[in-house]
Formats: C-alpha cells, sequence, structure tokens
C-alpha cells in the first residue's frame, strides 16, 4: 500500500495555525493585558457567594431530596426514548419484534405508573413544599 504524506500538508499547516494562534494569544493577554491584582480579585470565588467563614456548612435535606427527584425523573426519559423509537418504527423496518410489542407497551405503562405513585407519595410528604 502505498502511503503518501503529501495529501496531508493543508491539514498540517491547518494544525500549526490553531496551536500558534492558541500560544499567541496566550502570551499576548500575558505580556500585554492589564494587571491588577488586588483583595477581591485574589479572593475565592464560588457560585456568587462571599467566602465568609466554614467552607464545611450543612445544607439542608430539601436540597438532596429535590436533586434525587431530579435524577429519579432525569433517567426515567433515559428509559423511554429508547422505547419511543423502537416502538414507533414503520412496519418495513420494526426494531422491536411485533410478538413484543404489546409487552413492552405493558411494561412500560407499569413503569410510568410506578414513577407516577412515587411522585404523588413525595408530593404528601411535602418533599415540593419550601418552608
Amino acid at each position: 500500500m502505498d502511503f503518501d504524506l503529501s495529501t496531508y500538508y493543508p491539514i498540517f499547516i491547518y494544525l500549526v495555525a490553531v496551536v500558534g494562534f492558541a500560544v499567541s494569544a496566550i502570551v499576548a493577554t500575558q505580556l500585554i493585558g492589564p494587571r491588577k491584582d488586588t483583595l477581591v480579585k485574589l479572593m475565592p470565588y464560588e457560585s456568587g457567594m462571599d467566602p465568609v467563614g466554614d467552607a464545611r456548612q450543612h445544607f439542608d435535606v430539601k436540597f438532596y431530596l429535590i436533586a434525587i427527584l431530579f435524577l429519579v425523573f432525569d433517567v426515567e426519559l433515559l428509559f423511554l426514548y429508547p422505547w419511543a423509537v423502537a416502538a414507533y418504527q414503520t412496519p418495513e423496518d420494526p426494531l422491536l419484534p411485533a410478538a413484543l410489542r404489546a409487552a413492552v407497551f405493558w411494561e412500560v405503562v407499569v413503569f410510568l405508573l410506578t414513577l407516577a405513585i412515587a411522585y404523588v407519595y413525595a408530593w404528601r410528604k411535602g418533599v415540593f413544599r419550601w418552608r
């Protein structure tokens, strides 16, 4: 097999130009950019809150509950997308055999009902109420 590097010269030239531009931009900002190091600029920044006090603060449980509920309902969508793609294919190109379509449909219905029951349970327990 004959391998010729001359066909890749434009790619190499482009790569050198991109890396050269990135390096020159970083060097130029360090050399000619204004530099005023003040106490406020050197202070750590975290999510718009001033870093005052101990970093090891206790968070209320409601934040964790909301995060877990978000993950549960987010993962639910990961299971629904493949089913939706497989269930609504054309008959000429089926991803799901016709014999399994009804069984898979009812399995998805049971899955969604389980999630709905969990949602109602969390709602009744007051997880969504902010105090």
